[in-house]
């Protein structure tokens, strides 16, 4: 059976991880990640702007009494427009006049500042600490099906391809300084989930084959199985990436969700093909 040589190839595919993840990691000694409010803390402000506005327009106003900011929209129950302002360095001082530009430009009332609430540093921290503590039970939880569902090499080698995922997305948030939120913990646990389903795909084709094809080697069983499922692998990841690119561009409001589950989808993909089988193949070497 004619196969993509996948396995022989693991240096170069490893090697374009490794870069993006050393690239990652220099960005991330030299300016940190750019947490957003709900890890490092601060003020949000929300104001219901009522109809349709100009996001630029009101971000010029905002840039003047604070430059590390995000804003975001959501629609109420009652169709109207809700402004979210975050920001790490606003003060309540600041928020008054910031408020009465924007209300003078679209000529809304007082009551439309809905509210303001400053969101501590400590509760930050426990956020991380949980988000950090769900990630190590998932991935303990998926070890343990997987080595039940399979064996205990597959089971390793798909974790470290979960691995594989979470820190290429933290390199291109750190390299690009993207904030860093709640949703993007939502969204990181949800890249966990969908990228083991395109891992085990391929890991119960290798199981199916190498019952079938007891004569051949490791590495061929690999390439035939990956060779199998590929067309199949990039199909399912184009159709998610295309709805999660529509959702990015039309619908502003959930952006900072989708940001991390585009860069996810495609590390995802990236990692089941030539990360995993590899690492697979790897570990039975070593046996």
């Amino acid at each position: 059976m004619k196969s993509f040589k996948i396995i022989e190839k693991t240096k170069i595919w490893i090697g374009i991880s490794l870069a993006i993840m050393v690239l990652g990691l220099f960005f991330a000694i030299k300016d940190g990640f750019n947490y957003g409010i709900d890890f490092k803390g601060g003020t949000l402000v929300k104001i219901n702007m009522k109809q349709e506005y100009d996001k630029e327009e009101v971000e010029k106003i905002v840039e003047k009494y604070t430059k590390d900011y995000t804003t975001n929209s959501a629609v109420t129950t009652s169709n109207e427009i809700l402004l979210e302002i975050r920001s790490n360095s606003l003060t309540e001082d600041q928020i008054e006049p910031m408020f009465k530009e924007i209300k003078e430009k679209y000529k809304l009332e007082d009551k439309d500042l809905v509210s303001q609430e400053t969101i501590g540093a400590s509760i930050g921290k426990e956020l991380r600490q949980k988000a950090f503590i769900a990630l190590i039970l998932a991935n303990i939880g998926m070890l343990i099906y997987i080595g039940i569902r399979f064996e205990f090499k597959f089971g390793l080698a798909a974790i470290i391809a979960l691995a594989h995922d979470i820190l290429i997305t933290l390199a291109v948030y750190a390299i690009f300084q993207i904030p860093i939120n709640s949703s993007f913990i939502a969204a990181i646990l949800t890249i966990v989930g969908y990228s083991i389903n395109d891992t085990i795909v391929v890991f119960d084709r290798i199981r199916e084959n190498g019952k079938r094809m007891r004569k051949i080697s490791d590495t061929e069983l690999a390439n035939i199985s990956i060779s199998q499922t590929l067309t199949r692998s990039i199909n399912t990841s184009l159709t998610t990436l295309f709805t999660i690119v529509a959702v990015y561009v039309f619908v502003p409001a959930v952006r900072d969700f989708a940001i991390p589950l585009i860069i996810g989808i495609v590390s995802g993909a990236y990692s089941s093909i030539f990360i995993a089988s590899p690492l697979w193949v790897y570990f039975r070497k070593k046996k």
